[in-house]
């Protein structure tokens, strides 16, 4: 049994209901195709719902033990598992609310759990309030759901245009219904529903809350009334009721009484015009055959007995209760019968049809008229149908045109009447009382029925015959059942019947004729046609001898009784001074007379309102006059009533501002209002005095409130600057004054009699201020006091009335305290929800004053600034500070909280919500006033409450339905279309009040509207659904609410296509929440888990709305700013499976389907492993990251170029230049409002009559302006929208490339999205349309991809190549191996995955955009060069690892080796780089040598990278041919002053030191090819570095402070490092040139000798080698190998300088010098000092501990080497023969000997420099080397081992290598990447002891050569000192002359003191010592070294060969 009892959680009395009513809105109000099916669907489901219509579900028993129980063993709920318990307190009310509806106890528990459910949507009510509104909203949905689908039938009178389908469907299913007995059904519900009882029920079970929940209550059982009601009314309009229901209607309407005001109700007035429409039968005038197919139709005339028994039951005597609705039935029973008697075949109906007369006649006599005008037309309700007004409109014109005779009676009866009156009178009887007064009736119904015509029918127009043909369709209406144009019989009778009855007019008919003409004026034919009336009327007949003009009825009758009124009062002007109260004089005018004259009054005034033409003509008629005739009569003294009219009828008059000019003028001579005091008049005169004595007295003001009409009217038409000028301070003051001080500031304290007069008063003099603040712009003469001469004296002239105002709204004056008191009243009095006297007139004056402080608050800015600028002594406050302000009745600063609580009546006053929510706007950009906001808001928790409901009401407040219930083109639908305008508005302004509040510090309005806590920190928020732990509903809710509607179905987010500025804001909104720190976390996590908000949205990217182009941009970038965000957030925190969701919707390229459910998990999981396995290519979709970017239009229509006759073109665009400012979004845009004043008054101040005469042509032209500059504004917001779609789309682009996890998207894959992104967005700014604008943007995307992309090809490369065969290991990565068979399951498409092809079209396109760019956009450029860079080293082979195995293979098989796909791929990049010639390369040399840094430095690093790789040296060609080279050049000496002040301590930018950098490096690159070389020795580029001062700036180093800093240096360079930077590429770029100018090396080293001797200080400093440190080192070992290429004998003799004995002595010093000192550094690095060093070194070394002490041991054994170099060079180059071999070290070991104890002085040398080391430190050098090799050599070993199993290490020592890679952040990495950082540091090792082995192996080989040739020299051909031999000494001295001669010359060596002196004992003990030395071991050594290394490296057994050659030697006994 539990599941028939089990809950519907949707309440089956409202969830369904709901359904059905959105369904029948879609389809039938809305057209939604889709939405058919389904309302089939949910019609055949819902049937018995209609059929039993408002049945609720019995009571039960079961039922009632079922809740009972709940409490204990709980119920079950539809689609929910397990049952739940229900509280006790629930069950309680379930009981009440079952008892309270009479609804089963199930579906009480329903509706309660709803309301629980709903509770968030009803702030403040309980859920059972709640589910009260619930039930009566259940019932409304249906009831409106009925009259939906009736209306949408087929039938006679309208039709909705409905697709056919669903008219047939609508038809059928409500024939189904009436067939059921519907309008029984409906008739019942009508008089049983009473909001009365339901309200007395409710009352007692404690049912009704608040005002408001009871208002809602009453509305919704009002709605439900009326709508059945509209419901049988639209049935009766479509097809006519049949017998039975017709009659059931009667017997309703018998029983109906009418309201308090005699009118009926709307449910009753609906009744009775559906029973009117069941008799309509103007059909019968349409063309046969439609005629025929409705009669067919008509009950009437089709059911038997339909005529008769209707007919016998009106005629029945028996009263109704209301005679009035029987006598209407009657009468339009009356006219069915008489139209039906004009049908054919109707004799059988005869007895009937003649009844007709008599029928009329019973109605008549019931005052029929009367009725219909007191209780019919007069309803509220009446006018809101346009079905309604042409019921009675054709009942009255049937009337007419069908009884005629019957018309003529009623003429003769009034006739008759007025005579009997007349004759009673004048024997001074009373008048009959029997008198009927049916014409007169008459005349007022029809006065009173065409006077509002709200839906523009102007049905009026059927009374007036037309002389021209002025009709046209739209004029008058089509619709279905009237024919487009009235057969003129009918019309002509209708205008015979106005004209008639205007003859010979009885007095009694007067005023009722007039108020017909009245009604029949209204509308602007109808009222030309009157106006044309009164005119003939006038004229056609003699005037007779009073002089009064012919017909009573006419303009001359009317304006010369006027004047003679006048000229008769104004004798009776009593004089000034006798005055004391004004009693009307004796000869006034009587009750009749002002009766008459009002009605003419109010005819003239309706005439020319409504027709201009009729205005201009009565005011220039001369001998009329009116406007001086009506200003006469106001002197005179009349009744204030008619002086009311009066002044109305000026106030219609002065519409037209040529009338209005003048007006001001008349007004202000006639003194109406006293501004002119004269000094001997005592008694004040005018309306001043009325105000205060009549009107008050009598407590009505209808004179005030016409004055203050008639100012409105005025100060719009015309503004009259000069108002009074010659008798007082010219100006408007006294007006305002008056208005202000008599009128607005005294209007509270006065009594009124009406009271909905008092609020009438506010609101028209409400208005005037406010359209005197609108039109009011401050200028700066406001300012300044403007004198006037008066009567001879100066005095200062009124400021213009809106500086008062402002000066009044900007100070606690009298006026803004009482406008913010109104707005306190005024909310006060919406509290109530009462219907009150003048509730419509308090909001329209509560809108005013909120205008008004809008309009202060817009212009108050200005008009301080201005305020400051002059000298004015006034005093002004913001008024947003005035508002802070303490409100002097509460006590309170509450004055903010009083405009906001505005907010809460958004759906009842929706203007008010939107003034209100623009003032709030308009404050909160001053972050002071936001935290006292937040305080005033958050204050008083009721308030509190209720401000966030109106808040979140505006913004939840649903316009779309509402709009389509109305029939097009009416007022009523205007109205709604402004209202839809003025909601959208007011969301508009409060989402930008969150937006400017959310820049604000905390708190703000946003966080606490948007939910966020404000005692606490922000980010400690935790966000929930609504009614979730007790949270309201807040406006973050409503705008997610905004954006969800819509993103379930098929289309998207409805928002984004229906308002979609509206949705703009709101993901703007989001956008900043997830984008501000203190935000971010709380919103994110709830988008994500509750709302699964992104994931939604994007699914529906990308929008497409072209219409609204800018938002949808908009739109689409703050969404995918917040992906971005939550893409990098949820990478951060590990949540793989949302990033991974994410990344799938936005990449994928296989068709997805949509997520079923929020949690994508399961699927998600099996999705990684197939998603990217293509199974069928030809189902592939678009990725959406492309399809965002297709969605962005690149090209740009620009607006076509101003073409003015007038205005001169350079002067306009100076105006539009002048008017920019920046909007709200920071765009530069032209002020449109502030343009067209400044041109409009331009044309003003034309002078001269061609001047007049070309005003419109001027004024044309103006708007052509300004519609050009509205199109500029609009291109430049759509680029700057477009910029931003791009910039977040390459945001989100840069995010999945940069911050997601790189295993996320598979490798191969990651290269296809970057190449397919690449592709397009080059195409789409390449092409010919594309706005150069977005140009930087894209440049920037193209810059990251492209990184992206190497980096992704290269893993791969890297990859491919680690992964490898085995065996092999490292041997085919150095060669190309690449051939060798790869692995059958990786084939390799030529470079990447993407292949080479690919490759190749994304080189083309970036050297294309190159080329784009033309001369300017450097910048976007230099991104372009730093993408081809990255391009460039996709060719790029990668670091390989020196394994020292290379050469098993022979020369021959590497020559003949196959391409490997590097060098492929370098080939084909610079085949296509030189395709483009010589454009490309003038562009990047142009950029190389000018303009910004980084351009500058990118541009060169690119050309070095191409130089690098052009094998055909086009490029370097065209350099050095060009000259750019010549130019690079000679810029060094300007970079030399530049440079020199980057040495100071404190340096400028260090960007010179960059571009130096770059410039050096790309010259070395130049250098190292032979050719470049040349080019730059030709180019004198070493002669240039010579003449830099710069090198000689060498900063001292202080090597204590340098050992001693802790702190390590910041960003910038210490001036040491900075000086290194800037010599060491200077001496990398001397050596390579020395190294790579072979043909010329003389001349390079002469060149290079030059600049060391012109820097020698710095090289002798560099030399002496003071400080120990890698940096130094680094100097030293280039500095060495320079000098050992440059400073050697014989190039002296190759200067081509003309030197003289003196230089040529200097340059042989400086030579000299430097070779002693060289020498001297072998003993401090190649002798046991070294050790020391080292070790010094190592506890210094703490920063990057391992990679310094890397360089550290490279450079020391370089500067050895290049040493060893220099010595072998100078031995070689200097000794021809052996025999006289050049000796550089003397015949002493004893360095190997004495080196083992420790030596104190650290610092200096071993050997004075200017004595000869000896050869000992050789042998050291030799020894230590030797060892070191071993060492080196096993450390290499094993580092190799390393890299092949990189995988299978400890972690800690991968840590460890990754640590000195990366120091920081080693443990946030991957495993694999750290692998990758591990690899990238073993290789570094494996090449840096791969260089250290070569460097100790040279070593090696030149000691031992240099050994060879001194033991050589010293043991063969050296004869020692002590020798006694003469001729032996003779040749020795011979050859020690020969020596110095041959070497003496270059060098200062001081042989004698270091050779001369070899004695026997020396050479004896270096014989033995190098024995000793070079011992068995050391040779072992050395072989070993051999076999191991130099094998490899092809130098063959040359180390064999020494070692056997000095073992001979050292054998050679001496004797």
């Amino acid at each position: 049994m539990a599941t028939p009892l089990a809950v519907n959680s949707a309440a089956s009395l409202w969830g369904p209901y709901k359904d059905i009513w959105h369904t029948v809105g879609n389809a039938v109000y809305r057209r939604q195709p889709e939405a058919v099916h389904l309302l089939d669907k949910i019609l055949k489901k819902h049937k018995p719902d209609f059929i039993s219509l408002f049945k609720n579900p019995p009571k039960n028993v079961q039922q009632h033990e079922k809740v009972q129980k709940a409490s204990t063993e709980g119920v079950a709920i539809q689609g929910q598992q397990g049952t739940r318990l229900l509280p006790e307190q629930l069950i309680k009310e379930a009981f009440i609310l079952s008892d309270l509806f009479d609804i089963g106890e199930l579906a009480a528990v329903e509706l309660l759990l709803s309301g629980e459910h709903q509770q968030p949507h009803f702030p403040g009510l309980t859920r059972g309030l709640v589910a009260v509104l619930l039930y009566w909203d259940g019932k409304r949905c249906i009831a409106n759901s009925l009259k939906a689908l009736i209306q949408s039938r087929r039938g006679k009178t309208w039709t909705l245009e409905l697709s056919p389908e669903l008219v047939s469907m609508t038809t059928r299913f409500t024939d189904e219904l009436m067939e059921q007995g519907l309008t029984y059904k409906v008739l019942t519900l009508v008089s049983q529903i009473d909001v009365n009882n339901e309200f007395e029920k409710l009352q007692r079970e404690r049912g009704l809350g608040s005002e408001k929940h009871r208002k809602e209550v009453s509305d919704l059982i009002k709605e439900c009334r009326q709508s059945l009601a509209e419901s049988l009314f639209a049935w009766a309009c479509q097809s006519p009721l049949g017998k039975e229901d017709t009659l059931l209607l009667i017997g309703h309407l018998e029983r109906v009484t009418v309201e308090a005001d005699g009118s009926l109700d709307a449910v009753n007035l609906g009744l009775l015009m559906a029973l009117l429409y069941c008799f309509d039968i103007s059909f019968i005038e349409q063309s046969t055959e439609e005629r025929d197919d409705m009669i067919h139709q008509f009950p009437l005339l089709t059911e038997k007995q339909y005529i008769a028994t209707i007919h016998s039951r009106l005629q029945d005597s028996q009263l109704w209760k209301l005679p009035g609705l029987q006598a209407t039935v009657r009468l339009a029973w009356a006219l069915a019968l008489r139209g039906i008697s004009q049908l054919p075949d109707v004799t059988a109906l005869a007895e009937f049809t003649e009844a007709d007369e008599a029928m009329a006649e019973l109605a008549i006599a019931d005052n029929v008229f009367l009725f219909l005008t007191e209780s019919v037309v007069v309803s509220e309700s009446f006018y809101q149908d346009e079905f309604y007004i042409r019921r009675v409109h054709n009942l009255i014109t049937d009337f007419l045109a069908l009884m005629p005779m019957k018309v003529k009676q009623l003429r003769n009866r009034a006739d008759e009447d007025a005579r009997m009156i007349h004759m009673s009178m004048q024997m001074g009887n009373e008048p009959p009382i029997s008198l009927r007064r049916d014409l007169e009736h008459l005349m007022l119904l029809i006065g009173e029925l065409y006077k509002k015509n709200p839906f523009h029918l102007e049905l009026a127009l059927e009374y007036w015959c037309l002389s021209e043909p002025l009709q046209t369709p739209s004029i008058m209406g089509s619709y279905l059942g009237v024919a487009h144009q009235r057969p003129p019989q009918r019309q002509v009778v209708l205008s015979k019947f106005v004209r008639q009855m205007g003859d010979l007019l009885p007095p009694t008919i007067y005023i009722p004729y007039l108020k017909m003409l009245r009604g029949l004026a209204s509308g602007p034919q109808c009222a030309h046609y009157c106006f044309s009336l009164l005119k003939v009327n006038g004229s056609s007949h003699v005037e007779n001898i009073q002089g009064a003009g012919g017909s009573p009825v006419s303009w001359e009758h009317f304006f010369h009784s006027l004047t003679l009124y006048h000229e008769h009062l104004r004798k009776d002007l009593p004089s000034a001074d006798s005055v004391q109260y004004r009693h009307l004089p004796s000869r006034g005018i009587t009750q009749k007379e002002q009766d008459g004259l009002i009605a003419f009054l109010q005819l003239t005034s309706t005439i020319i309102t409504w027709s201009e033409n009729a205005r201009l003509a009565l005011c220039e008629q001369p001998q009329w006059t009116p406007v001086v005739v009506i200003l006469g009569l106001l002197q005179c003294s009349i009744p204030p009533v008619l002086k009311a009219e009066l002044l109305k009828t000026l106030a219609a008059f002065g519409k037209s501002p040529e009338i209005a000019a003048s007006l001001w003028q008349s007004l202000e001579y006639t003194q109406i209002l006293q501004t002119v005091r004269i000094p001997s008049q005592r008694q004040a005169i005018g309306i001043e005095v009325e105000l205060n004595e009549i009107e008050s007295r009598c407590e009505e003001y209808p004179l005030t409130r016409a004055f203050c009409q008639l100012i409105s009217t005025l100060v719009e038409s015309s503004f009259p600057s000069n108002l009074g000028a010659g008798l007082r301070p010219p100006g408007f003051d006294p007006y305002l004054q008056f208005l202000r001080d008599s009128v607005f500031l005294r209007f509270r304290t006065r009594a009124y009699r009406r009271a909905a007069e008092k609020w009438e008063v506010a609101e028209v003099v409400l208005e005037v201020f406010y359209k005197l603040l609108r039109d009011y712009e401050p200028q700066l003469e406001d300012f300044v006091d403007q004198f006037v001469e008066l009567q001879g004296e100066e005095i200062i002239a009124y400021k213009p009335p809106g500086f008062s105002l402002m000066y009044h709204m900007l100070n606690e004056s009298p006026m803004l305290e009482l406008s913010l008191s109104l707005l306190e009243e005024g909310v006060k009095q919406l509290d109530t929800y009462a219907p009150f006297p003048g509730k419509k007139h308090l909001e329209k004056a509560v809108q005013h004053c909120l205008a008004l402080l809008n309009l202060t608050l817009q212009k108050e800015n200005h008009f301080m600034d201005l305020l400051r600028e002059s000298q004015l002594a006034l005093i002004v406050s913001p008024l947003e500070q005035l508002l802070q302000g303490i409100n002097p009745r509460t006590k309170k600063a509450d004055n903010v909280v009083n405009i906001a609580r505005y907010l809460y009546h958004g759906n009842s006053n929706p203007e008010l919500a939107f003034e209100s929510a623009k003032i709030l706007c308009c404050i909160s950009c001053n972050s002071n006033i936001q935290i006292k906001l937040v305080g005033d808001f958050t204050h008083d928790q009721s308030i509190s409450q209720k401000l966030m409901a109106g808040f979140v009401e505006c913004l939840d407040s649903e316009d779309a339905e509402e709009s389509v219930r109305l029939e097009e083109g009416s007022e009523l639908e205007k109205i709604e279309k402004k209202f839809i305008a003025i909601r959208h508005e007011t969301r508009i302004h409060i989402l930008n009040l969150l937006i400017t509040s959310l820049e604000c510090n905390p708190p703000n309005l946003a966080l606490y509207l948007l939910g966020f806590e404000l005692k606490k920190p922000v980010s400690t928020t935790n966000l929930q659904d609504p009614g979730v732990l007790g949270c309201p509903r807040t406006c973050l809710h409503a705008i997610l609410n905004i954006l969800e509607k819509g993103t379930d179905g098929r289309t998207g987010p409805v928002a984004v296509r229906e308002s979609p500025q509206l949705a703009e804001l709101c993901y703007q909104v989001i956008y900043q929440l997830c984008a501000c720190s203190d935000t971010s976390g709380p919103t994110m996590r709830y988008l994500r888990t509750s709302q699964d908000f992104l994931f939604s949205q994007l699914q529906y990217l990308p929008f497409s709305n072209k219409e609204y182009e800018i938002s949808m941009l908009n739109q689409m970038s703050w969404l995918m700013k917040t992906a971005s965000i939550e893409l990098r957030v949820t990478s951060l925190n590990r949540q793989r499976s949302h990033t991974q969701r994410l990344l799938h919707l936005l990449l994928d390229d296989m068709p997805v389907k949509p997520y079923s459910d929020g949690e994508g998990g399961i699927e998600d999981e099996n999705r990684s492993v197939s998603g990217f396995l293509h199974f069928d290519t030809a189902t592939k979709v678009r990725r959406k990251i492309l399809s965002i970017l297709d969605s962005i239009d690149f090209s740009q229509e620009i607006p076509e170029p101003l073409q003015l006759d007038f205005f001169d073109r350079a002067q306009i665009e100076q105006v539009i230049a002048n008017c920019e400012h920046k909007n709200l979004r920071g765009q530069t845009v032209c002020n449109v409002k502030l343009l067209h004043r400044v041109l409009v008054a331009e044309v003003n101040a034309l002078q001269g009559m061609a001047a007049i005469g070309q005003r419109p042509l001027l004024m044309e032209e103006i708007s052509t302006v300004l519609q050009y500059v509205v199109g500029r504004n609009k291109l430049l917001q759509c680029l700057h929208a477009k910029r931003h779609a791009l910039e977040s789309w390459r945001q989100l682009v840069e995010i999945i490339l940069t911050a997601c996890p790189q295993d996320l998207i598979q490798a191969e894959d990651r290269q296809l999205i970057i190449r397919d992104i690449l592709q397009d967005v080059h195409d789409k700014i390449l092409d010919d349309e594309a706005a150069q604008e977005l140009m930087p943007v894209v440049a920037g995307a193209v810059f990251t991809l492209t990184a992206h992309l190497s980096q992704a090809v290269r893993t791969e490369q890297k990859q491919t190549l680690v992964s490898g065969p085995g065996d092999a290991h490292y041997a085919f990565m150095l060669d190309s191996s690449f051939t060798s068979p790869v692995p059958a399951e990786n084939p390799l498409v030529g470079f990447a995955s993407i292949g080479d092809s690919s490759l190749h079209i994304i080189l083309k396109k970036l050297l294309d955009f190159i080329l784009k760019t033309g001369g300017g956009f450097q910048r976007v450029r230099t991104h372009l060069y730093g993408s081809l860079l990255y391009y460039l080293q996709i060719a790029q082979r990668p670091d390989e690892p020196d394994t020292l195995e290379a050469a098993k293979k022979t020369m021959w098989e590497r020559l003949t080796a196959p391409e490997d796909v590097f060098s492929k791929l370098q080939r084909e990049n610079i085949a296509i780089i030189e395709s483009y010639g010589a454009a490309l390369m003038e562009v990047v040399c142009r950029d190389a040598c000018d303009g910004h840094e980084i351009g500058r430095m990118l541009a060169l690093a690119l050309l070095d990278r191409i130089v690098s790789v052009d094998k055909q040296q086009q490029w370097l060609l065209y350099v050095s041919n060009s000259g750019y080279l010549k130019v690079l050049v000679d810029s060094l000496v300007e970079d030399d002053r530049t440079l020199q002040s980057l040495l100071t301590p404190q340096p400028p930018l260090l960007k010179a030191l960059y571009t130096y950098e770059s410039k050096m490096a790309f010259l070395t690159r130049v250098a190292k090819i032979q050719q470049g070389a040349l080019e730059l020795l030709r180019s004198g580029v070493i002669v240039r570095l010579a003449q830099c001062q710069v090198y000689d700036m060498r900063p001292e180093t202080d090597p204590q402070s340098m050992f001693g800093m802790r702190d390590p240096p910041m960003f910038i360079p210490t001036p040491v490092d900075r000086y290194r930077q800037i010599l060491l590429p200077a001496l990398q770029l001397c050596q390579v040139i020395l190294t790579s100018s072979m043909a010329q090396h003389l001349q390079a080293a002469g060149q290079v000798l030059q600049f060391l001797i012109s820097h020698s200080d710095t090289i002798q400093a560099i030399l002496r080698c003071q400080d120990v440190s890698a940096g130094s080192l680094q100097e030293l070992a280039l500095l060495t190998g320079i000098i050992s290429k440059a400073a050697l004998p014989g190039i002296l003799s190759e200067l081509d300088v003309d030197v003289n004995e003196g230089s040529l002595m200097e340059l042989q010093g400086h030579i000299g010098r430097f070779q002693r000192q060289c020498l001297g550094l072998l003993s401090r690095f190649g002798g046991s000092d070294r050790l020391r060093q080292f070790k010094f070194q190592d506890d210094n070394v703490e920063g990057d501990k391992v990679s310094k002490k890397d360089e550290i041991e490279l450079a020391m054994q370089q500067i050895c080497a290049n040493v060893m170099e220099y010595c072998q060079s100078l031995m070689l180059q200097s000794s021809p023969t052996f025999q006289h071999a050049v000796c550089l070290f003397t015949p002493s070991l004893s360095e190997t000997v004495n080196r083992d104890g420790p030596r104190q002085d650290t610092q200096a040398p071993v050997v004075p420099y200017w004595r000869l080391p000896g050869l000992g430190i050789i042998v050291y050098l030799l020894k230590q080397s030797a060892n070191d090799f071993f060492s080196y050599y096993d450390s290499h070993r094993q580092s190799v081992s390393k890299l092949q199993n990189v995988e299978q290490l400890p972690p800690d020592e991968i840590k460890e290598l990754c640590q000195s890679v990366m120091p920081a952040g080693v443990d946030k990495i991957s495993t694999a990447q750290k692998y990758v950082l591990a690899r990238r540091r073993l290789v570094k090792v494996i090449n840096n002891r791969a260089k250290l082995l070569s460097l100790c192996s040279f070593i090696i080989e030149t000691c031992l050569f240099i050994l060879w040739r001194h033991l050589e020299y010293y043991l063969l051909h050296c004869m020692p000192t002590d020798s006694q031999d003469s001729l032996f000494a003779s040749r020795n001295l011979f050859k020690s002359r020969r020596l110095q001669d041959s070497f003496g010359s270059e060098t200062n060596l001081d042989f004698r003191s270091g050779l001369a002196i070899v004695s026997q004992h020396d050479l004896d003990q270096l014989q033995a010592d190098a024995i000793n030395a070079f011992g068995e071991s050391l040779q072992k050594k050395l072989l070993d070294i051999e076999g191991l290394y130099s094998k490899v490296r092809s130098r063959y057994s040359f180390i064999q060969a020494l070692v056997r050659r000095i073992r001979g030697l050292l054998r050679i006994s001496r004797n």
